[in-house]
């Protein structure tokens, strides 16, 4: 009985095996709902369909393995007219997902062909070879890209910029401006049918991520001009919305903020802000220091007479800048200083610290009330009447102002002893300190004129030192 059902289940006839279709390797199958009507049927294709940019899109999976979605901005259409044979061009990157790099020409041969951009290192034969071989070359992807002809990234003639949708910004530059034209057209013109078919819109890439935004397609000369920063509207105080309105409370913040700022008083008490010499108000430095005289004048003038009376030039010839910008800086840090130190060699750098001292005062050393009473003192016809006007007007000066006047015009007295060496004259200090130690607030009238008066003011004050100050006092 066993025979007889194995012999009967061997005698039934076999279903033919269909195989498979064949299927070349990564190639993934897919399944085709066959209808009834052979018209309907769905074909297979190789092209890719473009989707309408009016229908709804669906949500981007944020998945990572779904990497079909990272090449949403690379778009691929046959048809297109625009492609060029390789030619050798001049090339820089100098822009990468955003982050400027610094701009380095190459020569670079220059492919345009299936809608893409291709730039490979290697000579004109290599590069053929590798292109048949599919060896990695920079690609640039034309979808979205921007295209234009620029002036302000490169000095050299006949360039243009491409900036595409990840980022990526390059300057293409050719010698022949015929050739560099052919190149800018082409794929000026491969980057706007690329946008059309992508419904107008380009894809904006952030590098290692899926997340894409979209923005219309706009000329990469046109800027939109903005009359404020962006940044500047947060710290403006006074716009139109109200404080009831302000959601974020921006600016009860900002106001608190200001309210609880130490004022300039308790900063300097604290020592985190420090009074300079230069720059500061005559009187307000002498009361810092408890004196009548500052101490950096007192010490250029020791320094001066020490070591300076029969130097050629002296105050009329200028020292080195930097070395006068050094000393500045030292006495404005208060630093220990020592003008006999073997830096402060040249006295010129010492005479052009005290004059740069008196010129960055706040107020002149004649300060501004004084000036039009000095300009109507000197025009007087009788040269007693000049004087005894002038001795007036120096009395009624402040007394910071006055005792410093007095040391530095006995200081001048002293260099002319010494003319016959220092080759200097009442006219020569007349001349270099006339326009630095007194200057009218406000610019009118003829400032040649105003400079005679400021240099017959101090000439008349050294000739007649001893009578306007008095004998001085040793």
């Amino acid at each position: 009985m066993a025979s007889t059902r194995i012999t009967n289940i061997q005698n039934v006839p076999k279903k033919p095996v269909v195989p498979p279709p064949a299927q070349h390797p990564g190639q993934v199958q897919m399944r085709i709902n066959r209808s009834a009507n052979t018209g309907e049927r769905l074909s297979q294709t190789k092209s890719m369909v473009i989707p309408d940019p009016a229908a709804p899109q669906n949500p981007i999976s944020r998945h990572r393995r779904n990497q079909s979605q990272h090449n949403l901005g690379d778009i691929s259409v046959a048809g297109l007219p625009n492609s060029l044979k390789g030619e050798y061009l001049n090339k820089a990157k100098i822009a990468d997902g955003g982050k400027k790099l610094r701009k380095n020409w190459t020569s670079t041969w220059v492919v345009l062909e299936d809608n893409r951009l291709f730039f490979y290192k290697e000579s004109k034969q290599e590069a053929l070879a590798s292109l048949k071989q599919g060896c990695k070359s920079e690609t640039v992807d034309l979808c979205g890209a921007l295209v234009g002809w620029t002036t302000e990234k490169s000095s050299r003639k006949h360039v243009f910029q491409i900036t595409t949708s990840c980022g990526q910004e390059f300057l293409l530059q050719g010698d022949n401006y015929p050739t560099i034209c052919k190149w800018h057209d082409a794929i000026k013109k491969t980057a706007e049918a690329l946008s059309k078919l992508a419904g107008g819109k380009s894809t904006l890439r952030k590098s290692n991520s899926t997340e894409f935004l979209f923005r219309r397609v706009e000329s990469p000369v046109t800027k939109e001009v903005r009359p404020e920063n962006r940044r500047s509207l947060i710290f403006k105080l006074n716009y139109s919305a109200s404080d009831s309105a302000d959601k974020n409370g921006v600016k009860s913040k900002l106001k608190k903020f200001i309210s609880r700022r130490p004022s300039m008083k308790t900063l300097q008490e604290k020592g985190l802000i420090k009074d300079r010499v230069f720059g500061c108000h005559l009187v307000t430095l002498c009361q810092r220091e408890g004196t009548t005289v500052p101490s950096f004048v007192r010490l250029c003038i020791e320094a001066v007479e020490k070591r300076g009376l029969e130097t050629d030039g002296i105050y009329r010839v200028s020292g080195n800048l930097a070395s006068i910008q050094k000393l500045r800086f030292l006495i404005d840090e208060e630093e220990p200083l020592n003008l006999d130190d073997s830096q402060w060699e040249d006295i010129h750098v010492v005479t052009g610290a005290l004059k740069m001292f008196f010129r960055e005062l706040p107020e002149p050393l004649l300060p501004y009330r004084f000036f039009e009473l000095f300009v109507d003192a000197i025009k007087s016809r009788e040269y007693r009447e000049r004087v005894q006007a002038v001795k007036k007007l120096v009395k009624q000066l402040p007394v910071p102002n006055h005792h410093t006047m007095e040391a530095l015009f006995r200081h001048f007295q002293r260099i002319l002893t010494k003319s016959s060496k220092n080759l200097m004259s009442t006219q020569g200090i007349g001349i270099v300190f006339g326009p630095t130690l007194l200057w009218p607030e406000l610019d009118y009238g003829n400032m040649a004129v105003n400079m005679v008066y400021q240099n017959q003011i101090v000439e008349l004050t050294i000739s007649e030192c001893s009578e306007i100050f008095g004998p001085e006092v040793k």
